[in-house]
């Protein structure tokens, strides 16, 4: 049977206090993976999840995603190698291009595929206790380079994040999962798999050696309706930028126009009034628990690996979100798959 995951994602704007509450709710729960993210200008991921991994036990936990053009690669590695100490059932380490580095006064690594690669080569280097030296066309490091740290027990799996066709080519080589994040589109998952493919064939590696992943904004409530309005709030804000990058989604330009102007105008409402229904679940995970369990089988049915239930998960607060995702959404999906 494939690999059928159910991840859970916060995002790192919370206090230290709330990162451990989180922690020990997930853990009642059987979720596969807890995830945080990496976006500027929030915490950077690897001291949010140094506060959550003592009190997780069954999951393993990781960054979803970091870039390089962010963190170098030497403390991406290092930060790896210290979760890896204290998590309890494993770690795995996303990496992404990144967005929105320019409005944040970032410099983007260019060229993003070359730095990537260069990227994953001293990281994976460096956890295997190898010298990581390198001189790259991004990256200049001395050949005596190695970990000065304890290294990881376990192999630490790779994950890059990625909608683009060359990027995924480039997983397809080099790493353990690919995720798409901010999507829950079934007709996005089959056109991946292809550019994948392409990399794993250049790399000899088996056709389907690469996982996917996906994950975006996820709220769940008795109260459908109020759901679903929440989730159209938080979709409007990215939905113009990530709707341009789906190959297998045609959504009329003046639309995508429109519910800009809105955002950029601070009226979230009327943003979210433009989404339509279909679009909201081609983005979004939204509704009741029965409207959550059907596009995880979707997306299950399509060929997805994992799918990571991104913030805001719940209407009134996250736990409320949580518990319903653990204690009804989990449950049912394993039994439709036993």
């Amino acid at each position: 049977m494939t690999q059928r995951e159910i991840s859970i994602a916060f995002q790192t704007d919370k206090r230290a206090a709330d990162y451990i509450a989180l922690a020990k709710l997930v853990d009642d729960y059987a979720f596969d993976a807890v995830t945080v993210y990496c976006d500027a200008p929030y915490h950077p991921s690897f001291g949010p999840l140094l506060l959550m991994a003592p009190y997780i036990e069954r999951a393993r936990i990781g960054p979803a995603g970091i870039s390089p053009s962010r963190m170098h690669p030497l403390d991406i590695a290092a930060g790896a190698a210290l979760l890896a100490d204290v998590a309890r059932a494993g770690v795995y380490l996303g990496l992404v291009r990144g967005g929105w580095l320019a409005d944040h006064g970032i410099r983007e690594l260019k060229p993003p595929l070359t730095a990537m690669r260069e990227s994953i080569h001293i990281i994976r280097k460096l956890l295997a206790g190898e010298a990581a030296g390198i001189d790259g066309r991004v990256f200049q490091i001395a050949e005596h380079v190695r970990a000065p740290y304890p290294l990881p027990k376990r192999r630490i799996p790779l994950q890059v994040g990625t909608w683009g066709a060359q990027m995924a080519a480039l997983a397809g080589e080099l790493a353990d999962e690919v995720k798409i994040g901010g999507s829950a589109n079934p007709a996005l998952i089959a056109w991946m798999a292809e550019q994948i493919a392409r990399g794993e064939e250049r790399a000899n590696r088996p056709r389907g050696t690469v996982k996917i992943v996906i994950g975006a904004v996820s709220v769940v409530d008795d109260d459908r309706q109020a759901a679903r309005w929440m989730a159209r709030k938080a979709v409007a804000l990215y939905l113009p930028i990530v709707s341009k990058l789906d190959p297998t989604t045609e959504i009329e330009l003046e639309l995508m126009r429109r519910v800009q102007v809105a955002v950029n105008a601070g009226d979230a409402e009327g943003a979210a009034r433009l989404v339509p229904d279909e679009i909201l679940d081609r983005f979004a995970f939204a509704g009741d628990v029965a409207d959550i369990i059907q596009q995880c089988e979707r997306l299950f049915d399509a060929g997805a690996q994992r799918i990571e239930l991104g913030t805001p998960h719940g209407v009134a607060n996250s736990a409320r979100g949580i518990r319903l995702i653990g204690g009804q959404v989990l449950s049912a999906l394993a039994s439709d798959f036993s």
